[in-house]
């Protein structure tokens, strides 16, 4: 019984375009959140003296202060993209995948 479940399920053209799209949304956000983490990485190997400028006179702050919140921020972000595209898209088109495998 299971494994006929499974058969249908590889069967299903939907099934290819769910791993299609997951692996490919997936690998794009990983990019774009390494992008952030390694440009400020980058950024405090090759540029300290930047990154370390005051913000304003009489400051404390530096640049790279605000910068590595920001690529937090940014993370969480992505991170929450992610989320939500995956309870929308996928959830949905992985559930009407499961109802055609149990249908048959």
């Amino acid at each position: 019984m299971v494994d006929d479940i499974v058969a249908r399920v590889e069967a299903n053209p939907k099934y290819h375009k769910l791993v299609s799209m997951r692996s490919s949304y997936s690998i794009k956000m990983t990019i774009l959140a390494m992008f952030f983490y390694y440009g400020y990485i980058l950024l405090i190997a090759f540029n300290k003296e930047w990154l370390s400028t005051k913000i304003g006179a009489g400051m404390v702050t530096s640049i790279g202060i605000p910068m590595g919140v920001g690529v937090i921020l940014i993370t969480i972000i992505l991170t929450n993209i992610y989320v939500r595209h995956a309870n929308t898209v996928f959830d949905s088109l992985n559930a009407e995948i499961i109802k055609e495998a149990n249908q048959k």
